[in-house]
């Protein structure tokens, strides 16, 4: 295989990879083969994949927005994946045209190809972290500044937790960011969901632990978990379209179709 001029060097692209996957059920060109084999396969388990992850998308675009339009100009993205299709910034300047974003994924590809489409933005950086050391992660240069602002930040943990383990401990994770936000800042969480689908879980669980990203589907209980610490926006924890819909009858009668489950939470 051709290594496009993106792709840094000793990248494995022989492996499938989360980030590459996701921009392929999301129609984008920054995958390869192997991607698209692990998508394919995915989605013969289960047909309306690509459509949850779309939801998973619109979430987060209605999250952005709803934040900047009450005052965020500070966001934080980890496991931001390639920022195409509606990124953060994007969004967030809709509203807030001096926003800020910090885009932080520990994929290698993702952070490469992220630099080069915000290299001539300077109110963009990209970070090479890991959600799971989260000490490492918080003590970057670029993370240091935006904390030492002392305005609120907007933390999008959108469709990453659920590649944490249960043994790597994400609340730990989460925790550890939480503690050093300033007063008013947010958590935007989404993440693939035992309840809707129990049926379709287990084979999906199990295709992803062939690859070097395995996926941990948890209950509602476990994910709103995840917000101890700050006030959950209403509606609270719920069904990816359900939060804050731009049309009510977009939702549809089956919500449960989209498995992923969303929230934002305030910090007091």
């Amino acid at each position: 295989m051709r290594r496009p001029d993106w792709v840094p060097a000793g990248t494995d692209l022989d492996k499938p990879n989360a980030a590459r996957v996701y921009d392929y059920y999301l129609g984008g060109s920054h995958n390869f083969e192997v991607d698209r084999q692990m998508a394919r396969k995915a989605m013969a388990l289960w047909p309306d994949l690509p459509m949850i992850m779309r939801s998973n998308r619109a979430f987060l675009r209605r999250a952005v927005q709803y934040l900047a339009e009450r005052g965020f100009s500070h966001f934080l993205d980890i496991g931001s994946g390639i920022p195409t299709f509606g990124a953060v910034h994007e969004v967030a300047r809709a509203v807030r045209p001096q926003a800020e974003v910090v885009y932080i994924d520990r994929d290698p590809v993702a952070v490469a190809h992220s630099r080069l489409l915000l290299e001539a933005d300077p109110l963009s950086s990209v970070v090479q972290a890991d959600l799971r050391d989260a000490p490492d992660l918080l003590s970057r240069p670029e993370v240091q500044a935006m904390l030492a602002a002392g305005e609120p930040i907007a933390v999008l943990l959108v469709a990453v937790v659920h590649f944490v383990t249960d043994e790597e401990d994400p609340w730990r994770s989460v925790r550890a960011v939480r503690e050093v936000l300033p007063p008013g800042s947010a958590l935007v969480l989404s993440h693939a969901s035992l309840e809707g689908r129990p049926d379709q879980a287990e084979d999906h669980q199990a295709l992803y632990r062939s690859t070097p990203t395995p996926l941990t589907m948890r209950t509602k209980e476990e994910i709103a978990s995840f917000f101890e610490g700050f006030d959950l926006v209403d509606p609270g924890v719920v069904y990816l379209p359900e939060w804050h819909p731009e049309n009510p009858k977009a939702v549809g009668e089956h919500p449960e179709r989209m498995t992923g489950m969303a929230g934002v939470g305030l910090r007091p």
